[in-house]
């Protein structure tokens, strides 16, 4: 079947974990703590089709507050892939990217406020909740923090390659940005025609660029930060 993880179609199988379908597709779901229902980075937004997932786990009642469950949050290390249908879900790191990238100050706002109020009143119940599975044997504290040095490592690679998508040209190499920029400043209503080895040339027959041999008005152009 085919679910969409932040509108990209995923291949994903009935049985599966949600965060791992994110994770073999490459989609944007975190998982710093490994999958152990701990830290809330592999949240979600169920857009569409929240009865293809099994049941809220303990995990998540004690982690997530109705209000986000009514917004349809979920935690993908424990949501499972019950049945067919069409499933939509958006990670909360997506969410929040496009509430910045839209300048919706209103949306961003509601936003930290749901979040600041899911802490204030879920931290008693996690904390409980995380205790009771360390002392049950659930939850081994080591194996906890090797997963979490793992999960890290991932996550900086999903910064990265956020980053990189969001903003695809810091990825070119500053010399086709030059390149780039001698198209911009050289169609910019022939205001300059030409952006080389530190120099600016200006349009005309004063342009050594433009088939003379005079030198150009402007020689040389320094930079300097304090």
């Amino acid at each position: 079947m085919i679910i969409y993880i932040n509108d990209k179609p995923c291949e994903a199988n009935v049985g599966e974990l949600l965060l791992k379908v994110a994770q073999r597709n490459k989609c944007h779901i975190g998982y710093i703590c490994g999958g152990n229902g701990i830290c809330q980075s592999c949240f979600v937004y169920v857009k569409e089709g929240g009865d293809c997932l099994s049941a809220p786990t303990l995990e998540e009642k004690a982690f997530i507050s109705d209000k986000l469950f009514q917004e349809g949050g979920r935690l993908a290390c424990r949501s499972v892939i019950v049945k067919e249908g069409t499933l939509r879900v958006i990670s909360r790191a997506e969410y929040l990217r496009r509430l910045v990238l839209g300048l919706n100050v209103p949306g961003f706002v509601t936003y930290a406020q749901t979040i600041g109020y899911n802490v204030v009143t879920k931290l008693p119940e996690g904390s409980a909740n995380l205790f009771t599975r360390i002392k049950d044997g659930k939850l081994n504290p080591a194996d906890s923090l090797a997963k979490i040095g793992n999960g890290l490592v991932q996550a900086s690679l999903l910064v990265s390659n956020t980053f990189m998508e969001t903003f695809p040209f810091m990825q070119y190499p500053a010399a086709i940005l030059s390149e780039g920029a001698k198209g911009v400043f050289k169609n910019a209503e022939n205001i300059v025609c030409n952006v080389s080895g530190g120099r600016l040339h200006l349009p005309g027959t004063t342009c050594s660029c433009c088939g003379t041999d005079q030198t150009p008005v402007l020689e040389s152009v320094k930079i300097s930060v304090k």
